[in-house]
């Protein structure tokens, strides 16, 4: 089935090149040029990813963002001219998946929307307590169900593939960003504060993601809580 792309860019050369190329890669492209339109068309057309300007004429992308993921967990990656470390902490907390920067590849630009898709495709994992349903973004456990986004999934999957490993934050930063982007301990930290309340309303025993004081984070399952140190 043709995945359905939603392009939220005011630029019309860029949204003209970025379309072709997604076209060409047999994905069906419906392009916006402003902003005060984005949020009602994903609720009545429900696309399967959204590549979105950050600075958009009537309403900015980090507002879309944040409202989009009120109802919705489309994978989100944001299209920006702004580098600086706050704007993508920002972004990253309302629920982005990625970010592309300005001036970018377009052929990279489709690469990372491949990758996307294909990690949601990929079949479900599972451990005594958990299930990871891969193809939902959702975590299920005694009956319950929790949604992700896909960077989130994407970021417990690496810990729960290897329980009982330590990863260090940078390890996780390299896992999560392939193209060596620079990121703060802090946007690990607001990631794993965000899975650690999207997992405890699964009424575990105990939350599985563990942090080691001074080192980083890992899954674990069956140790006292007092073994564990919050973050």
């Amino acid at each position: 089935m043709t995945k359905h792309v939603l392009l939220v860019e005011d630029e019309q050369d860029i949204a003209s090149v970025v379309k072709k190329y997604l076209e060409m890669s047999q994905f069906q492209v419906t392009h916006l040029n402003h902003g005060a339109e984005a949020v009602a068309w994903v609720k009545q057309n429900q696309p399967d990813l959204i590549l979105l300007d950050l600075m958009l004429p009537g309403v900015d992308g980090l507002t879309i963002c944040k409202e989009v993921r009120t109802f919705s967990q489309v994978p989100i990656i944001m299209v920006t001219a702004k580098v600086e470390e706050v704007d993508r902490l920002i972004g990253l907390e309302i629920g982005a998946d990625d970010y592309v920067c300005k001036p970018f590849s377009v052929k990279e630009l489709v690469a990372r929307v491949k990758v996307i898709f294909r990690r949601l495709q990929q079949p479900e994992v599972s451990h005594s307590e958990l299930t990871l349903d891969e193809g939902r973004l959702s975590v299920l456990a005694n009956g319950q169900q929790v949604e992700l986004t896909a960077l989130e999934f994407n970021m417990f999957k690496l810990l729960y593939d290897r329980p009982g490993c330590v990863f260090s934050r940078h390890q996780i930063m390299d896992a999560m960003y392939a193209d060596f982007r620079i990121n703060s301990d802090r946007t690990v930290d607001s990631h794993i504060r965000n899975l650690r309340k999207k997992i405890n309303s699964l009424s575990l025993l105990e939350n599985p993601i563990r942090s080691i004081y001074g080192v980083g984070y890992k899954y674990e399952l069956g140790v006292e809580k007092s073994e564990a140190v919050s973050a």
